[in-house]
């Protein structure tokens, strides 16, 4: 058995989840909301611009607001691009490749508010009994049909719309809809005790239909994470956003490819976001758009060696037979775990002999 201090890289990986979910919701009241903004404002994670007490923003934001008000507003006026419309998206995206690349994707897996609140959530459904629902092992047809709608929320939603509207095409309240209706900004601010994002503006169409749309999905989260896992991450733009660089980043998965692979598929069912590759490719091919780099496969890998978690030259963790058993032993692959008695049972008395 593990008896260490951490003993699970899951375990280890919530502790740097609950960590940075404090951070990035509460991390202006430790530096001041000053510094705070200083800090960053190009996280890539979903740390909400709208939570007055968060330590950044995320990437979308300051993206969305340069192509509404810098770039879109600017080729009105000027009709041609210059060096002070773009310079400030550059500085944005620069700002978000230098996080970038030292962690990549982790920060959906590790450090992302919205996802620790998820995984909570599905901790605690199954912790009540609620069976975790998920694809079926290796069926990507029904996997590869949801990818999708995560890049048509990137160009659609922090792209298009924000820059037709800096264009005048689109009304002034679709400047920057993705916040509108992205579930972090409902989320995050509960949790400092701030309930204004939850009100829905009866004043404008637009407005009106974005705040409805935001409070039904915030909803269809909160329950859908109690029995499916990640079940906005599926559809996140900061994931495309971030799948897009995720060969910049040297923190990658490494699968090489085994007799037994493929035929168990263990790793693909201990993945929260059901990525068959992950049991049925090697190499880069294993290491899929969807993935968050949160290492259950490598944890649930009964092979030695033969799912990473590396930093460049370096091996971060590496899948191991003893560590397998003894991970199965507290939690199963797809998450199960033993549900909560409130109530002890009792023994049957024994029968007395005639």
């Amino acid at each position: 058995m593990l008896k260490t201090l951490f003993p699970t890289l899951g375990r280890f990986r919530l502790s740097v989840q609950l960590l940075m979910l404090i951070v990035t919701v509460y991390g202006s009241l430790f530096v001041g909301s000053y510094m705070a903004d200083k800090l960053s404002n190009a996280l890539p994670a979903l740390s909400c611009a709208y939570d007055q007490m968060n330590g950044g923003y995320c990437v979308l934001i300051p993206t969305q607001h340069i192509l509404h008000h810098r770039i879109g507003e600017a080729m009105v006026r000027a009709q041609q691009l210059t060096l002070t419309m773009v310079l400030p998206l550059l500085l944005s995206f620069a700002v978000f490749f230098a996080f970038f690349f030292v962690l990549g994707k982790a920060f959906c897996g590790w450090i992302c508010p919205l996802g620790t609140l998820q995984e909570v959530l599905g901790r605690i459904g199954r912790r009540f009994g609620i069976a975790p629902r998920r694809f079926a092992a290796g069926d990507l047809g029904r996997v590869q049909r949801v990818r999708p709608v995560k890049w048509l929320l990137l160009l659609g939603l922090v792209f298009l719309l924000p820059l037709l509207t800096g264009l005048g095409v689109t009304p002034h309240a679709l400047g920057n809809p993705y916040c509108d209706v992205c579930p972090a900004r409902l989320a995050t601010t509960l949790l400092t005790g701030n309930t204004e994002q939850f009100a829905v503006a009866l004043d404008d169409k637009v407005k009106f239909a974005l705040g409805a749309s935001a409070n039904f999905l915030f909803g269809f989260i909160v329950l859908g994470a109690l029995a499916i896992r990640q079940p906005f991450c599926r559809i996140c733009p900061l994931l495309a956003f971030n799948s897009l660089a995720q060969r910049l980043s040297p923190l990658r998965l490494l699968k090489t490819q085994q007799s037994a692979c493929g035929k168990c598929t263990i790793c693909s069912e201990a993945c929260p976001m059901d990525i068959p590759e992950i049991s049925q490719q090697e190499g880069r091919k294993a290491y899929n758009e969807d993935c968050t780099l949160c290492g259950r496969c490598a944890e649930y890998c009964p092979q030695d060696g033969n799912i990473q978690l590396k930093w460049g030259p370096f091996a971060l963790f590496s899948s191991r037979r003893a560590y397998y058993k003894a991970r199965i032993a507290g939690e199963l692959p797809d998450g199960s775990v033993k549900p909560l008695r409130f109530v002890r049972a009792v023994a049957a008395p024994a029968k007395r002999d005639a």
